[in-house]
Order: C-alpha cells, then sequence, then structure tokens
C-alpha cells in the first residue's frame, strides 16, 4: 500500500483516496471538494433552544462546576448571617449588666438546702395490707359492745386454755362455762409456717 500526503492538511492518507478523510479536501490539490460543514448543518439541523434551556444543558455538562459554586454561595451566605448577628450580639454586649435583684424577686424564694418531707408511700408487704393500717383513736371514741363482748369472749377462752395447760381448777369467772377439752399431746413437732 502507498501512501501520500495530503496537500491541505499534511496528513498521510492511501495513495487511492479521492478525498482526505481528516480535513475532506482533493488530496492532490488541497482544494474542498465538498464542504462537510456545511452538508452537516443541512443533514443535521440545530434545534433553536432559548436561553433558560441553554443554561440548563450547559449546568447539565458541567455539573462539578455548578455544585461548587452552589456550595460556594451557600458558604457566603452563612457567613453574611453570622456577621450579622454577631454585630448585633456586640451592640447588645456593651450596655452596663443588669442586676438581678432589678429583674428579678429573691426574697421570697425557697430554701434549697431545707430537707423535703418524704412523701406519703401506699404500699402493702408480703400480701397483707393489714400490716400497713394505721389506726387513729378519737378523742371520746367509744368501741361498740359487740366488740367489746368478742374481746371479753376470747380473754375467757385463752385463760381456761391456759389455765387447763397448767393443771390448775377454772377460776370462779369461769365457773359457769364448761372447760374446753385439752388437746392431746403432740407426738411429733412441726416447723410453724409463716404467711
Amino acid at each position: 500500500m502507498s501512501q501520500v500526503v495530503c496537500a491541505a492538511c499534511k496528513h498521510p492518507i492511501d495513495a487511492a483516496a479521492k478525498v482526505c478523510p481528516y480535513c475532506g479536501a482533493n488530496p492532490a490539490t488541497g482544494e474542498k471538494v465538498v464542504d462537510t460543514q456545511a452538508m452537516l448543518q443541512e443533514v443535521f439541523r440545530p434545534r433553536e433552544v432559548s436561553t433558560s434551556e441553554s443554561v440548563i444543558e450547559y449546568a447539565r455538562q458541567r455539573q462539578g462546576v455548578v455544585v461548587a459554586l452552589g456550595a460556594i454561595i451557600a458558604f457566603l451566605i452563612l457567613a453574611g448571617l453570622h456577621q450579622l448577628v454577631t454585630s448585633r450580639n456586640a451592640a447588645a454586649s456593651n450596655e452596663p449588666a443588669v442586676a438581678l435583684t432589678e429583674v428579678a424577686d429573691l426574697s421570697n424564694q425557697p430554701d434549697e438546702t431545707k430537707a423535703l418531707p418524704m412523701p406519703e408511700l401506699a404500699f402493702q408487704t408480703d400480701g397483707h395490707p393489714q400490716t400497713m393500717q394505721t389506726f387513729i383513736v378519737e378523742h371520746g371514741a367509744v368501741t361498740p359492745p359487740e366488740v367489746i363482748a368478742a374481746q371479753q369472749a376470747a380473754a375467757q377462752e385463752a385463760a381456761q386454755k391456759q389455765a387447763a395447760a397448767q393443771g390448775q381448777p377454772a377460776t370462779p369467772q369461769n365457773a359457769s362455762q364448761q372447760p374446753a377439752p385439752a388437746p392431746p399431746p403432740p407426738t411429733q413437732s412441726a416447723p410453724p409456717t409463716q404467711h
């Protein structure tokens, strides 16, 4: 294969070529046979774009530059706001300080070193709420007669059991009542159960 040099663009091309592939001219004379640019414009007609579309297209092609410019503008806005707030605070801080006694009344504040009273705790222990009950005896309170009778009967039974356990005869106070039979002595002692 022999090669020749194009007279227009000085590129080496094949000797059989009638048109230079680099510049589109006749390789022997250097004259342009076909205007490729005009042909491309004729075949691929450019679309008419508005200014805003061209700006958007430019931004789409150069996204890195647009992002960097956006970051710089945001930083400048934040720096300007900071400077504005700092200058306003400096102007306000040049005034003399106001005493706290002029702003707030400290004379009626509660003593913070005083111990707080213990709050009332409402809870049960071991599932027996009666152990946590508080009984208040009022002045002039009278025990109901049925409660007094039950207490006296319980005291008489306890005295009879104690007398029977000690082998003493019943007192004249308890003579009208039948003594309760003494329980038989236990053969084995079982440990008491706790609830």
